[in-house]
């Protein structure tokens, strides 16, 4: 079933063809299947289900069993707000998850870690099912100079709010690492050394790292020798509480695990070079990330990120906030995902945009018709070249 409900688009359609109109109808895609993760158990399962729905689509949810209250929840209330027979609550761990994709959907969103997403992939090829990824990556955050006082302690405040004080940087938008000038690093280190202990003053301003095994993948960033010897700030960890000092890290070894891995927790490296512009390079060196922060007054570099790199994204001045602007697309670029949702993308993800042409009977070009001869071609090259002068002066025989 199609509707417009205000969302069809009229679209140019070429002079030859008058009158005519073209529009572009947007039409359910079917069934949808989203899988939400467990760090934003709510929004990341409740925002592209709304999307799926206003586009008329009939969706199948299954939240991430790594947040089960949360999980419980979606499956207890969604039933009672809206039909059943249009949202479902699928509960389970990854074999319920791998026993969906057996099934053919119209739509399937998948957010998480890139290994499952190539899982997802390689399931959802076997029925030729289009999938959207919103998955993690290392998101840079580029620091000039601020030669003012209170901009480098904005500057600081939304870093450290952006790293530590929401999932203690387990988050796909969380900022993963620093570039900044060597001269600037030193100043840079003590502000967020002395704004992270403002923060994090008690244990209960941080939150925990989600279970055991994601515990031991962060301690094991600093178990090698070289990545613990660039600490600057921090570093113990808590195995009972499944806790991490907010650690600062100066220099890690480039080829280290900390920085080719995705951290997604409570670590920040620092990596300095010799000119802010030479972090465009450094950037454009990884992998294509989720978002790209920068915090610069200079219009010259703002410019040169925003054409020299890629990314799902790029804030100035702030980091993480973009997630909550309704009105500005949301996902990765490359090996960050693909797909885009948040407000009208929701609607535009999870529909079809079903072209529509109509004509009327009124004017009738033989010359479209074979058999060919030069005066037929040559008006088809008219039409091709949208010269619609010499196209009439054809027609009404004034010129061959």
């Amino acid at each position: 079933m199609t509707s417009c409900f205000g969302a069809c688009m009229q679209a140019q359609a070429p002079l030859v063809s008058f009158p005519a109109t073209a529009l572009v109808v947007p039409e359910p895609l079917g069934v949808v299947l989203v899988f939400s993760c467990w760090n934003l158990p709510l929004g990341l399962a409740l925002e592209p289900v709304s999307g799926a729905l206003a586009a008329g689509n009939v969706v199948v949810v299954k939240p991430s069993e790594l947040a089960p209250s949360t999980a419980a929840f979606l499956a207890a209330n969604i039933p009672r707000y809206l039909d059943p027979k249009a949202v479902k609550v699928i509960l389970g761990g990854p074999e319920v998850g791998e026993q969906l994709m057996e099934h053919r959907w119209d739509k399937v969103l998948f957010t998480g870690s890139a290994n499952v997403g190539r899982l997802i992939l390689t399931k959802a090829a076997k029925h030729l099912t289009p999938v959207a990824l919103e998955l993690g990556s290392k998101c840079p955050c580029i620091v000039d100079q601020l030669d003012s006082k209170r901009d480098r302690q904005i500057a600081v405040n939304r870093i450290a709010g952006a790293k530590w004080s929401v999932c203690a940087g387990q988050a796909c938008v969380a900022i993963d690492y620093i570039l900044v000038e060597e001269k600037f690093a030193p100043i840079l280190i003590e502000l967020l050394k002395s704004t992270v202990k403002r923060f994090t003053a008690t244990p209960e301003c941080m939150a925990k790292i989600l279970n055991t095994k994601h515990f031991q993948r962060l301690s094991n960033f600093l178990d090698d020798d070289r990545v613990a010897r660039s600490v600057v700030h921090g570093g113990s960890v808590n195995q009972k509480t499944l806790t991490i000092e907010p650690t600062i890290l100066l220099n890690p070894p480039l080829d280290s695990d900390i920085m080719t891995e995705e951290i997604f927790g409570p670590l920040l490296p620092i990596i300095t070079v010799k000119k802010i512009e030479d972090t465009i390079k450094f950037v454009t060196s990884m992998q294509k990330p989720l978002a790209i922060y920068a915090f610069t007054k200079n219009e010259k570099l703002k410019h040169r990120i925003i054409n020299e790199t890629s990314s799902g994204s790029i804030t100035f001045n702030d980091a993480t906030v973009q997630y909550v602007v309704e009105g500005l697309p949301f996902g990765g670029v490359g090996q960050s995902g693909f797909g885009q949702y948040h407000g009208k993308y929701s609607f535009e993800l999870f529909s079809n945009k079903k072209a529509v042409f109509k004509r009327s009977f009124l004017i009738e070009f033989m010359f479209r018709y074979p058999p060919w001869d030069d005066s037929k071609i040559g008006m088809l090259r008219h039409v091709f070249n949208t010269n619609y002068i010499l196209l009439l002066l054809g027609l009404l025989g004034l010129r061959r």
